[in-house]
């Protein structure tokens, strides 16, 4: 079974620390949890507190506190939503999640789906399992890849102020593979 520990590491290795962008719709984020988005994150106001704080925002980074509901918030929202514990690999279970915490849950539910040919209803199930469990890993991550980089390029033909994000998410995506 994949471990939420060491996959929530590698995501947040991605995500990177506290951006504040107006390009992302998003808009202020930390560790890839945008405010918009998830407003009432108690994280929040711990972030706005340091914000007076010499050192912001590297400050950030050494607050256990907050670094627990940075944890407990991608554990709940978006490693249980595609069932990570039930995943054999890690690598693929990884994937998912990573794709999840940057396109939410059921979009990479539902890419996952399609990579192994479970109906594409974007909820993880127990045959989505069953299916991801069975398939070989080198083609479900491929697949799953060129999946997450179609979306990508969707995104930006429909936004173009998101373009300037297209490389660094198709980085992510290869780097996962």
């Amino acid at each position: 079974m994949a471990n939420f520990k060491l996959a929530v590491e590698h995501t947040l290795k991605a995500e990177g620390g506290y951006v504040n962008d107006p390009d992302d719709p998003g808009g202020e984020t930390y560790k890839g949890i945008a405010r918009n988005r998830n407003s009432k994150w108690p994280g929040w106001v711990d972030i706005d507190l340091h914000k007076n704080k010499a050192n912001f925002p590297a400050s950030l980074d050494s607050d256990d506190a907050l670094q627990t509901k940075v944890h407990a918030l991608y554990e709940t929202l978006y490693w249980d939503k595609v069932c990570g514990d039930d995943i054999d690999d890690q690598d693929i279970a990884e994937s998912i999640f990573d794709f999840a915490v940057n396109a939410g849950p059921r979009t990479s539910a539902k890419l996952a789906q399609i990579s192994v040919g479970a109906t594409a209803d974007g909820v993880i199930g127990p045959n989505t399992i069953a299916k991801i469990n069975e398939d070989d890993k080198r083609a479900f991550l491929a697949t799953f890849a060129l999946a997450k980089i179609g979306r990508y390029v969707s995104i930006c033909e429909k936004r173009s102020a998101s373009r300037k994000y297209f490389f660094g998410w198709v980085r992510r995506t290869l780097e996962g593979v």
